[in-house]
């Protein structure tokens, strides 16, 4: 079972699950821990919600688990609302760097809160409140007040990526890892999870395209293998083929972490490539770097989508790379929303 489900402070003390995996034959218990588990940064990012949780419960005098609904509904309400500048979120110090959270949580966020907590109760052999009936009302409450505020990462336009690749240095190592990572990122509609895990063992050149081959991710916990195909551009300096190619002959290995952290290096001297892996919020840094601080590493999704919707492709071909499950997805990742560039009144024959 992960650690990081497990070590969960005043959630997991007593946990029936962990009883049963004890007691059960190594078959059984193998089925048991993966069903509990979800992907590494689901799992990390439920480790920060339940810290938060627990240390909100114990603020107030509320118990973590079983909680009731009182504890839900207070506690959905605490990150939905307005916190006061010396707010430090449940009392805790926060570390250097990080800015006191002022304003209320997005829905998203709120939701997965609420998941983590369900998924301690899980661990711990205790079912969620019965009657939910209030919590499901706040809810409500919460997601029409919060639905507009709902961020989503700014799309690029293919003219301000090129002109991104066009500023980067290529002559150092940091600039050719950081055009493949752009490049390849946005023509497979990669998530930044994605990117992190990339293995070199899961490329596949053909003549045709560049297929990427993926165990897992996200939308896919079942480990059925997916295929995500990265097709060559006429231009060499946009193809991201070539380019990766390119970060693949500086990398001088075949198997391993594809998109890496670079050292330091001598002055005059290209930077030897590490072996560990870039951080999801590495990578957000890289994207913001060389776009610009308005976008974030989600943006390569987003802007895969809104593209290909421009461009006239059907959702059909769209989810081919994707591998969102539905049409309505597409929908709220597509930003077409300027009322002058994308109206079907300037198109009336008047």
């Amino acid at each position: 079972m992960s650690k990081s489900l497990r070590n969960v402070p005043a959630v997991t003390t007593g946990s029936a699950v962990a009883a049963n995996l004890a007691r059960a034959s190594s078959k059984v218990a193998g089925f048991l821990e993966t069903g509990l588990q979800g992907a590494a940064n689901t799992e990390r990012a439920y480790k920060s919600d339940l810290n938060t949780y627990a240390e909100f419960c114990a603020l107030h005098g509320f118990t973590a688990v079983p909680a009731d609904v009182t504890t839900l509904t207070e506690y959905v309400a605490y990150l939905a609302s307005e916190k006061p500048t010396s707010d430090t979120g449940g009392g805790r110090e926060k570390k250097k760097g990080q800015q006191p959270l002022t304003g209320p949580h997005a829905l998203a966020t709120i939701r997965r809160h609420l998941a983590a907590i369900r998924k301690a109760h899980q661990l711990s052999g205790h079912p969620m409140p019965a009657t939910v009936d209030a919590l499901n009302i706040v809810m409500e409450g919460i997601a029409r007040t919060l639905g507009k505020r709902q961020d989503q990462a700014l799309a690029f336009t293919v003219e301000e990526l090129k002109q991104a690749i066009r500023s980067i240095d290529l002559e150092t190592t940091a600039g050719l890892r950081d055009r493949a990572l752009l490049l390849v990122g946005f023509a497979g509609a990669f998530r930044r999870s994605e990117l992190v895990d990339l293995n070199i063992e899961q490329l596949e050149f053909t003549e045709r395209a560049l297929l990427v081959h993926l165990a897992k991710s996200k939308t896919n916990q079942y480990g059925a293998v997916e295929d995500k195909a990265i097709f060559y551009a006429p231009n060499a300096d946009f193809c991201p083929v070539r380019c990766l190619r390119a970060w693949l002959n500086l990398l001088g290995r075949t198997t391993g972490p594809l998109f890496v952290k670079i050292p330091r290096a001598t002055p005059g001297q290209m930077a030897a490539p590490s072996d560990k892996r870039l951080s999801d919020i590495s990578i957000n840094k890289l994207v913001q770097k060389r776009l610009g601080p308005a976008y974030s590493a989600h943006s390569l999704r987003v802007s895969f989508v809104t593209v290909a919707v421009l461009n006239g492709q059907s959702h059909k071909a769209i989810k081919n790379q994707t591998k969102q499950k539905t049409d309505a997805m597409i929908e709220r990742y597509t930003q077409l929303n300027n009322v002058v560039s994308y109206n079907a009144a300037q198109a009336l024959g008047l």
